[in-house]
């Protein structure tokens, strides 16, 4: 991007950033938004500067102007030296964790993980030669009693997506560099417009931008932002495993953020409304959002966080039979069961962590439900709640 066209939009506010950030439309033939490049080869004028690569992109993998704008924009709004994309969110993951660990090296990992992070550090990693030991999310500072000589890197995800516990950062990245590790943040509920996981004392940001980032539920990319310290290894590990996006996702993420501020501001209310309407249903044992005043951790979402998102879950009143949680799901018309959240849709989601915890057991009776607010009328969307808990209360016990 050319000096005349990437004009400094640093000291603007973040909605301004997310609009104007990393645009070139006079590169683009004027076009406003970033076109897709797709394409492997890319053609060199003359042999000197292919043997120099004295090209900005010179192979479709290692870059193309689709890629740089979107890295650069999520480098951007987390702070970062440097910011890298990836198929997926959880690759994304596995990336930022492949670049800090060796074999031998122990490991920290919240025990409210998200499952195919936990699966991961079970099976590659243990494979590895990698020693992952889980610990209470909520340990904060006490976590220097798990500390050995190997802890190569503390693994955090505030809140947990689905037991939503909050994690102290700024004590655990405390104490970890104070021993030498790295800390490792998964940032998709807070985003960087909620939570500066980087300024909080994270070395990498990990994001699921498939989720807030690309918001429209047809878009599968990742991303790790990364302070100075960890930029150069995060970079060349990405090169090393031949990690790359599709052009074609990169490019609806990237649309995706232009967006981001409007659909999180209304998205934010949305969560809080309806996590306080849920509190004052009788069907309901416990509403778990960090926002509501009543939630465990909401002393650290308050001080740490400027926002919060629409994910979260609710425990179900111990009396109702699987059978009435049934006919209340499958009629729901537009809460539809489904597996990820930061999307246009309300979602709903079953889960049982009991099988996925080791440290810290799940003593809940009553059906856990993780809802996720999407973008419509939430008159409606409590209309539909209200009729899927008549169901509820009318099936046979």
């Amino acid at each position: 991007m050319s000096s005349e066209d990437h004009h400094d939009v640093s000291r603007f506010q973040v909605g301004t950033r997310l609009i104007h950030g990393r645009r070139a439309p006079k590169e683009q033939f004027g076009f406003i938004n970033t076109p897709i490049y797709r394409g492997s080869s890319i053609i060199h004028p003359d042999l000197e500067t292919f043997e120099t690569a004295d090209l900005p992109y010179i192979y479709g993998r290692k870059g193309t102007p689709t890629m740089a704008a979107f890295e650069g924009l999520m480098a951007e709004l987390d702070g970062a030296a440097g910011a890298i994309s990836t198929p997926s969110g959880l690759c994304a993951v596995t990336t930022a964790i492949l670049s800090c660990v060796s074999t031998g090296d122990h490991i920290l990992v919240n025990d409210n993980v998200y499952r195919c992070t936990r699966e991961f550090c079970d099976t590659i990693l243990k494979r590895m030669g990698v020693e992952t030991k889980y610990y209470d999310p909520t340990i904060g500072a006490e976590i220097q009693s798990l500390m050995r000589p190997e802890t190569r890197l503390v693994y955090t995800e505030t809140p947990g997506s689905h037991t939503m516990e909050m994690q102290d950062i700024p004590a655990i990245a405390d104490i970890a560099h104070k021993n030498g590790s790295i800390v490792l943040t998964d940032n998709s509920w807070g985003t960087p417009l909620f939570f500066d996981a980087l300024g909080k004392g994270a070395d990498l940001c990990i994001h699921a931008a498939t989720k807030y980032i690309a918001g429209h539920s047809d878009t599968l990319i990742g991303a790790v932002s990364a302070n100075e310290r960890l930029w150069g290894q995060l970079k060349s590990t990405r090169e090393a495993l031949g990690i790359c996006a599709s052009p074609d996702d990169l490019f609806l993420a990237l649309r995706g953020f232009r967006t981001m501020r409007v659909r999180m501001d209304y998205l934010s209310r949305a969560g809080l409304e309806m996590a306080q309407w849920f509190s004052g249903r009788p069907e309901i044992s416990q509403v778990l959002y960090p926002a509501l005043p009543a939630s465990p951790g909401y002393h650290l979402w308050k001080r740490d966080f400027t926002g919060a998102s629409s994910l979260f879950s609710v425990i179900l009143q111990p009396t109702f039979t699987a059978q009435a949680i049934k006919e209340m799901l499958n009629g729901l018309e537009l809460f539809s069961l489904g597996l990820s959240w930061g999307g246009f849709a309300s979602l709903v989601t079953p889960f049982n962590p009991v099988n996925h915890r080791t440290v810290v057991k799940w003593c809940t009776l009553g059906q856990a439900l993780r809802f996720y607010i999407g973008l419509e009328d939430l008159s409606d969307l409590k209309n539909d709640l209200e009729k899927g808990f008549e169901r509820l209360h009318a099936a046979p016990t």
